[in-house]
């Protein structure tokens, strides 16, 4: 389907700049207006948009400024799009621009909107949202741990160390709280349930990086592998030019499934029925530690996303 009304918005902390902008051939020009960050600003949103015949949205990826905008767009029955600020850049630098104002990134996002047709993906579900806001207060609470830890062996006074302990205490019984509402989540739906069941077959694969994986990469399962490897952020992407070889190297994707994964792969090597032989085989001509490991934690993440597929248990890969 043609796209012919479409919107951006530039999510402050404060304000919402919206804009939306018509296909040439509709021949009506752009327009924009503020509102504050509030239910009853993103209320009139839904509402102007709706009698403007804006199909599509696209928010640039900011964090949680924006979450209460995509979850009402997406109830509202709007397209929308959350779009790495990266390509939005690249937007105006093709156009040209220099100028930067929140009133002008948004008609940037608008036209971005009208043009990419691959701007808009589906939106998680409430029950994922909370299922991915749950593994990311899990993580914060294991780096705070972490901080804690460092804090106590370096603390030489007893009142200090003893404020360490207590406070390592507190989080790790925070961190159980969260891993068991965790727990609750990814098995409350039959096909969740059997989704995690088939992922612990796999070498490597503990509670935390089966939550992180049904939790911050839903498209597990319904992806080709060279797609959900990109997303997870281990797919090599070559660089070259002229009489240059190039090289490749892994880049974006997102982070924290992408380290589950590499804490997943240095699992799977100690163990005989996950990928020990192909680690000690690379590792043998030549290669890297890291590049091994993120080789691995590539083959875990296709095996992964087949057997999902094709609803099966691991099987050990053939020596």
């Amino acid at each position: 389907m043609t796209i012919t009304a479409a919107a951006g918005v530039d999510v402050g902390r404060d304000w919402l700049d919206v804009a939306f902008v018509r296909s040439p051939e509709a021949g009506v020009a752009g327009k924009h207006f503020r509102v504050p960050n509030t239910p009853a600003g993103i209320a009139a949103i839904l509402s102007r948009l709706r009698r403007a015949g804006v199909v599509r949205v696209v928010i640039e990826a900011i964090g949680s400024l924006s979450a209460r905008l995509v979850r009402a767009l997406a109830a509202a029955g709007f397209e929308v799009g959350v779009v790495d600020p990266r390509r939005i850049a690249a937007l105006r630098l093709a156009e040209g621009g220099r100028a930067k104002t929140d009133k002008l990134d948004a008609g940037l996002i608008a036209r971005f909107a009208l043009l990419m047709s691959d701007a808009i993906r589906p939106v998680p579900s409430a029950g994922a949202l909370e299922l991915r806001a749950l593994s990311t207060r899990r993580r914060q609470l294991v780096e705070m741990i972490a901080m804690e830890k460092t804090r106590l062996k370096q603390a030489i006074d007893p009142v200090l160390m003893a404020s360490s302990r207590a406070m390592i205490t507190m989080l790790g019984e925070e961190r159980t709280r969260i891993e068991a509402m965790l727990e609750t989540r990814t098995r409350a739906a039959p096909e969740d349930r059997r989704k995690g069941d088939i992922l612990r077959t796999i070498p490597g694969f503990g509670p935390a990086v089966v939550t992180t994986l049904m939790a911050d990469l839903p498209e597990l399962g319904a992806s080709d592998s060279k797609g959900i490897a990109s997303l997870a952020g281990v797919a090599p992407h070559i660089q070259q030019s002229g009489a240059d070889p190039g090289r490749a190297h892994i880049q974006g994707g997102r982070s924290c499934v992408r380290a589950a994964l590499y804490m997943a792969a240095l699992s799977s090597i100690r163990s005989n029925t996950g990928f020990k032989a192909e680690y000690q085989a690379m590792r043998a001509a030549g290669k890297p530690a890291k590049v091994a490991l993120i080789a691995i934690a590539r083959k875990l993440l296709v095996a992964a996303n087949a057997m999902i597929k094709q609803d099966r248990p691991w099987t050990p890969p053939a020596p």
